[in-house]
């Protein structure tokens, strides 16, 4: 038997809590895995308050993320002892996830924990510090450079931005972070932002063309914010745009795209194939200062999770939420 956090649907409504599970329960796959950590994540928050329509299929287990060692495998790549790390790939959705203390999966979705984390520090990044690492590749990869000027980086007291801020101060660029907590300017500045600005600044409508100011934008937030950060995108600048914490929507012309050559990029982070996932991490691995999780992660016990994932929509959370679901 194993702890988990269980929703379940019935005719009264949705209900998620600590529910003690069986192992014959877990779903197919063909590696079995002891969870250390999990994340509480957006859309974990979602899926446990029913505040969206996240799960597809009940009862279900979310959690998005978890890091932990395998127990049992039939997959070439894995073995018994191999610690792992899972992102993504609809678990929690549609196949049960990390917020447990055992899990059973496809071995595609797994990837190697670098040997420069713990399970608590990998579960610390998480889908978010992936997904920041994902935009940071893409930054670079395409031609976005330090010399180039101010890179920005919206939702910056979020789980992406966060790992974003730090991870671009790192590379060398001059980070500007936007947020809505004035409170938080310290935070932002010790993980490495030389400016930051009121996200006031970006959130409501704006012109289609604006001065000229960001070499590049990492953007989570979308709807007007990530409209005005396209118009305010220097020549031949690029944005990595991975969500939606503002809205769907995206209030834009394209004038910034042919006029200044501007690049926008979506980023995947669900589905997105092993070989850019592998690099994300080995740049996490490589760049991202251990010491700067301490200031983004917050640990939580399983039983805490229900509670956390309100705090979590509610605007009242700084970083990352990580789950020692063993506890």
């Amino acid at each position: 038997m194993f702890s988990a956090i269980l929703i379940e649907k019935g005719e009264a409504g949705q209900t998620a809590a600590v529910t003690s599970l069986d192992e014959a329960q877990l779903p197919a796959g063909d590696v079995d895995i002891e969870v250390e950590y999990s994340t509480l994540n957006y859309k974990d928050a979602l899926a446990i308050t029913a505040s969206s329509p996240v799960v597809r299929k009940f009862p279900m287990v979310p959690g998005i993320d978890l890091a932990g060692v395998v127990t049992d495998s039939t997959h070439a790549d894995w073995k018994k002892g191999d610690r792992v790390v899972l992102n993504g790939w609809g678990v929690g959705e549609t196949h049960w996830g990390g917020l447990s203390q055992r899990a059973r999966l496809n071995g595609d979705w797994l990837v190697p924990l670098p040997a420069v984390f713990t399970a608590r520090q990998a579960m610390a990044i998480g889908t978010a510090g992936y997904t920041a690492g994902l935009c940071v590749d893409a930054l670079l990869s395409h031609g976005v450079t330090p010399e180039q000027g101010e890179v920005l980086v919206t939702g910056a007291t979020g789980g992406v931005g966060s790992v974003a801020v730090a991870l671009l101060a790192k590379a060398g660029f001059t980070v500007a972070a936007a947020t809505g907590k004035a409170s938080e300017a310290d935070y932002l500045r010790q993980l490495g932002a030389t400016t930051v600005i009121d996200r006031a600044d970006l959130s409501g409508p704006g012109k289609p063309m604006q001065k000229e100011r960001w070499a590049g934008v990492v953007d989570s937030v979308g709807s007007h914010t990530l409209a005005n950060a396209c118009a305010q995108t220097r020549y031949r600048g690029t944005v990595a745009a991975c969500g939606l914490a503002q809205g769907m929507d995206f209030p834009a012309s394209v004038a910034p795209f042919i006029l200044r050559g501007v690049s926008l990029l979506g980023i995947d982070s669900v589905m997105a194939p092993a070989k850019p996932r592998l690099a994300a991490w080995e740049r996490l691995a490589r760049d991202l200062d251990v010491s700067a999780l301490e200031l983004i992660a917050e640990e939580i016990t399983l039983a805490d999770a229900v509670e956390a994932a309100r705090r979590l929509l509610d605007g009242k959370v700084r970083g990352r939420i990580v789950v020692d679901v063993n506890r």
